[in-house]
């Protein structure tokens, strides 16, 4: 180990990418403050309250790292971010090295890694606590494995790959995607050879024993992960084809565009024909994800890799003299395209700096879901009205007679409410939440019985009182950069519930 250490360090293109690697890490941690806490970190934040094999919307990878975060490094925000920042870091040094196994000289693997750290769907991503940071990383871990078996012909790597794209299971189900992927670039090409090598299916065996608990525990719960992405198709943006390309191009940014282009006709070409099944698995996805009017981000694992191979085309254009000009060229304009861009990705400006930035940027805003965001894309407004949200219900709470407050709950309208309320609930000095969306479902209402409630957006006053015999609507929340259809939300307080709480429980599920 040390003789390897030794040898990695004193590697100077390994010294670059590292630093390029730190230098992701820095970016993050320094803008990890900026704003608020994102809403999906304050549901993991929950789910982490409720260890289990499976949740609604997601399998078990992230409440496990949420839960190991809270007990070692804290609630904070830079806490949070610390390991989605530290993923994207590994990321960036994987995709050099990626270049490195496809042929890149130093210059190819520091602009593939470099292409890496400019492009904002990476820097947004790994700038919170998402599934999205590490489900990019377990793909990057697979698609280098699968580089290793196909330049050196060792099928037995096909362990590995099947354990890299298992732990990716554990943490998004869209790794099945990728493996699919694997399996048809495999078949369209000369590697079909590995259908009759053992060892492909022991690696798909390992990748699918991880996914058996998640399995198990919707078998257990009534499948309600398939309820899920039955509805979950509703609130995602329709992209046409063109769109979902163009979504692409601007979510990697316009400038990396020559460099993953030159990446994919690689992979087709002569030279790149030892790696023509990531060329057919890119292919598979893109026409998989349009068909499906997928989210844009669902591919930008496969983004690395054409930038390696693209980094290595450029190396092939511009050697032996010719074109050398375009080296430097290039790298300053994804330094300077990159900085631009950047504040529509990461936090790097005060908030009246960032909201001037936007204004003037408004209309380049990349949607992946139907909701009107406001000025702020979602990544960001999702990030703004939550403490407000709970000092203004805690308000409300307070202000009822001592003998409500003993029992009243809060019930929310969705699990970003919910989860914020819950979050900010030993600060504020509130009762239990409740909500019927995704996993809180699942939890069930607890002891809560429905004599005093405090609603938060969850239905208009006419279905309320078919519910309650006695509902007013007390308030109503504010926030000026929030997902605009958290502001102006409506909150009541409502009495006596007209059926026991558990028995109207099954009517309030919502899996979206």
């Amino acid at each position: 180990m040390k003789k390897l250490s030794e040898t990695f360090f004193n590697d100077k293109v390994n010294l670059v990418l590292l630093g390029l690697g730190l230098l992701k890490l820095l970016i993050h941690l320094l803008t990890s403050q900026q704003y608020g806490y994102f809403r999906d970190e304050l549901y993991y934040i929950a789910a982490s309250k409720h260890l289990d094999f499976g949740y609604v919307d997601y399998p078990p990878f992230i409440a496990l790292l949420t839960a190991l975060i809270r007990g070692t490094l804290g609630e904070s925000l830079l806490a949070l971010h610390f390991f989605p920042a530290l993923s994207g870091a590994v990321l960036v040094i994987l995709t050099g090295l990626m270049a490195r196994q496809l042929g890149a000289r130093p210059f190819g693997q520091a602009l593939a890694a470099l292409a890496v750290l400019v492009a904002p769907q990476f820097l947004s991503a790994d700038s919170r606590l998402t599934m999205d940071p590490f489900d990019t990383l377990f793909w990057g871990f697979a698609i280098y494995i699968l580089i290793l078996i196909l330049k050196y012909d060792r099928p037995k790597l096909w362990l590995w790959f099947g354990l890299a794209a298992g732990i990716g299971l554990t943490n998004k189900v869209s790794m099945l995607y990728f493996g699919l992927a694997t399996v048809v670039g495999l078949a369209l090409t000369p590697y079909r050879k590995y259908f009759r090598s053992p060892w492909l299916y022991l690696g798909g065996a390992i990748a699918l024993v991880f996914l058996l608990p998640y399995l198990t525990w919707n078998a257990l719960h009534g499948w309600p992960t398939i309820d899920f992405w039955a509805a979950y198709g509703a609130k995602v943006y329709q992209a046409s084809p063109l769109e979902f390309i163009f979504q692409q191009i601007m979510i990697m940014h316009p400038f990396t565009l020559p460099l993953w282009t030159m990446g994919l006709v690689y992979f087709f070409s002569k030279k790149g024909a030892a790696y023509r099944p990531l060329g057919w698995a890119y292919i598979t996805l893109l026409v998989v994800f349009m068909l499906q009017s997928s989210k844009n981000y669902f591919l930008a694992p496969m983004y690395p890799v054409l930038f390696a191979a693209g980094a290595l085309q450029l190396e092939h254009l511009t050697q032996a003299g010719r074109y050398t000009w375009g080296k430097p060229a290039y790298v300053g304009l994804l330094v300077v395209g990159g900085a631009i861009v950047a504040p529509m990705a990461i936090s790097v400006l005060p908030l009246d700096a960032h909201v001037a930035y936007m204004r003037i940027m408004s209309g380049t805003n990349v949607k992946s879901e139907k909701y009107d965001t406001g000025l702020f894309p979602q990544h960001f407004a999702d990030r703004f009205g939550w403490q407000e949200m709970a000092a203004l219900v805690a308000d409300i709470y307070h202000g009822l007679p001592p003998e409500d407050q003993a029992r009243a709950c809060i019930f929310a309208g969705n699990y970003g409410e919910a989860a914020a309320l819950e979050f900010y609930s030993a600060q504020y000095g509130l009762p239990p939440v409740l909500s019927g969306h995704n996993s809180y479902y699942i939890w069930g209402p607890g002891n809560c019985t429905g004599d005093v409630a405090i609603i938060v957006g969850a239905a208009s006053l006419e279905d309320l009182k078919q519910i309650f015999l006695d509902v007013q609507q007390v308030s109503q929340t504010r926030c000026d950069y929030c997902m605009r259809f958290e502001d102006n939300l409506p909150i009541y307080v409502a009495y006596k519930i007209k059926a026991p709480f558990k028995q109207f429980w099954p009517s309030v599920k919502f899996f979206q």
